[in-house]
């Protein structure tokens, strides 16, 4: 009865968000000074609600109808509810795909999430968002180009192969030759994306609310928030371009002792518009490709320190980080002017691509957030919580917050072990996480709808950079949090000396400072320790 009732609920929905949405877009194309893309908006609207509404009604039923009856713990519960999962996150998966643009954005999110939605849904989103993008086609691309630059691909370049190298939600890139013959990528905005980026907005917004009406405690309203101000950002790729060069200023101004390690293309500037970027060449093996970065002759660890140390830097010293770092925007090569060591081994460069969503953090938000990673590396609980308090978790949810961050549940997050953080392959660990995902649904509703929208987009680079680091070592690293450990530690003690220049001050941050040494060498003995033990073991 309940099962028909939400069946009837979703068709009711579809029928009457495509009425509304076939009046609103009527009215707009009368009023519209462009009745030709007025119209593409009318037709896509209803198109992508109708899709939107049947899609979330099918989901529903088929988690109420294939689960009912059966016992709460049961083995056969479990295994139909695996079922169900992936039967759902393949219907997602298909509604991002068909819709495209936005939505595939909008899916990329929601495969970084484990800590929210089940591993069925991660899986297939993950494998599938980043590498089955749409492409447009070459007259498109032709068009977009003698619109931005006044002539066709021909006439602007030496060389343009018709085939793109790579497709991703908002655009595609295609490789060229410049007139002087330097080899290029050319990144072309898909047409769709101006057409279709307000009925996105529009649908999505409307699903969201809708759904947020009859579910309460579904409340993801901040999330199309932070869409509808990111994605305009996004989709201006002269904002893309101005934020790469901010980008590496940053490393040589405040993190001199990196920057040669961390590199984004060259712009040229007089071949880009908001629409198309033309960029540097890059040749190099994508982070989550081992044996592409083995080949080169890199060790995949030294790679995972690199990446945990720039953004890092990033996070807790510039206050201006890439939120969009995972593996297809991260690519390794030497670095240039290097030489193999005796044994072969090359130091690693890391060339960061995409730079169309970038966050910036304020001193203090910045400051708290150092300061609550410095505890969670250190296990210090009271500082765990007040820091976690300051970011706006609360105190009922603050242990709810350093779980999502650290992907460990709270008695590990305070254990004293120096491996307290290390999630190994085999941890069962990720599982006790998702099961409280879906017992505590609520209140992880209530703390993201409570974090400031700039530390949400804090969480998702962390996932991302989980993701990464798990792809280079089959596991999280001791070694990349004593990274973190040390570079929020020194923000930390940065901030103080800012706030407070007296002498007192500067004998106490010269107190710190010792300790932290201390501190840092003494895991790192542990983390020598630990490896001497596992070897001995394998023997």
């Amino acid at each position: 009865m309940a099962t028909r009732a939400l069946w009837r609920t979703g068709k009711k929905l579809a029928l009457v968000s495509t009425a509304l949405c076939a009046g609103g877009a009527g009215a707009t194309i009368a009023k519209s000074d462009d009745p030709a893309t007025a119209l593409k908006l009318f037709t896509a609207v209803p198109v992508r609600l109708v899709r939107d509404s049947i899609t979330a009604a099918s989901i529903v039923f088929d988690y109420e109808y294939s689960l009912w009856g059966l016992d709460e713990g049961s083995v056969e519960k479990s295994k139909v509810k695996h079922e169900v999962h992936l039967r759902s996150a393949r219907k997602l998966e298909e509604l991002c795909f068909r819709n495209g643009g936005i939505y595939i954005k909008l899916g990329q999110h929601v495969g970084q999430m484990d800590y929210l939605v089940p591993q069925e849904y991660v899986e297939t989103l993950r494998a599938s968002m980043l590498n089955r993008c749409p492409v447009s086609s070459y007259d498109q691309v032709c068009q977009v180009i003698k619109k931005e630059l006044g002539e066709s691909p021909d006439k602007i370049f030496s060389e343009f192969d018709p085939t793109p190298i790579a497709s991703a939600s908002l655009a595609q890139v295609h490789v060229a030759r410049t007139i002087d013959g330097q080899k290029v990528a050319v990144k072309v905005q898909h047409t769709h994306m101006t057409d279709t980026a307000a009925a996105d907005h529009a649908t999505v917004d409307m699903i969201v609310n809708t759904i947020h009406r009859f579910f309460p405690s579904f409340d993801y309203r901040w999330l199309v928030d932070e869409m509808r101000e990111s994605v305009p950002k996004e989709l201006d790729f002269l904002v893309e371009a101005q934020n790469s060069e901010k980008c590496l200023d940053n490393f040589r101004k405040q993190s001199p002792h990196i920057a040669d390690y961390v590199y984004a293309p060259k712009v040229y500037w007089n071949l880009s518009t908001s629409k198309l970027l033309t960029m540097e060449f890059m040749d190099g093996a994508h982070v989550n490709d081992v044996k592409a970065i083995q080949r080169l002759g890199i060790q995949p660890k030294e790679v995972a320190k690199l990446v945990s140390q720039a953004f890092a830097e990033m996070m807790f010293k510039h206050g201006f980080v890439h939120c969009d770092p995972h593996a297809a925007n991260l690519l390794v090569r030497p670095l240039p002017s290097t030489k193999r060591s005796i044994l072969g081994k090359r130091k690693p460069q890391l060339i960061i691509l995409d730079h169309g969503l970038y966050k910036e953090l304020d001193f203090h938000t910045r400051a708290n957030y150092a300061a609550l990673w410095k505890a969670l590396i250190f296990a210090d609980a009271t500082a765990i919580k007040e820091n976690c308090v300051k970011l706006g978790a609360g105190e009922d949810l603050y242990a709810l917050f350093a779980g999502i961050l650290t992907m460990r549940p709270w008695n590990k997050v305070v254990d004293p072990s120096v491996d307290h953080l290390v999630i190994k392959s085999n941890d069962g660990d990720r599982s006790e996480l998702q099961m409280y995902a879906s017992q505590y649904f609520p209140q992880i509703s209530e703390l993201l709808r409570r974090l400031p929208r700039v530390i949400l987009l804090m969480l998702k680079t962390n996932d991302c950079l989980r993701a990464v680091n798990s792809s280079l070592l089959q596991a999280s690293s001791l070694q990349t949090f004593l990274i973190i450990g040390k570079v929020s530690s020194e923000a930390v003690i940065e901030a103080k000396s800012l706030q407070n220049k007296s002498l007192l001050c500067w004998l106490n941050v010269f107190l710190d400072e010792i300790l932290l040494e201390v501190r840092l060498f003494g895991m790192q003995i542990a983390l020598w320790l630990l490896q001497l033990r596992k070897s001995l073991a394998w023997r």
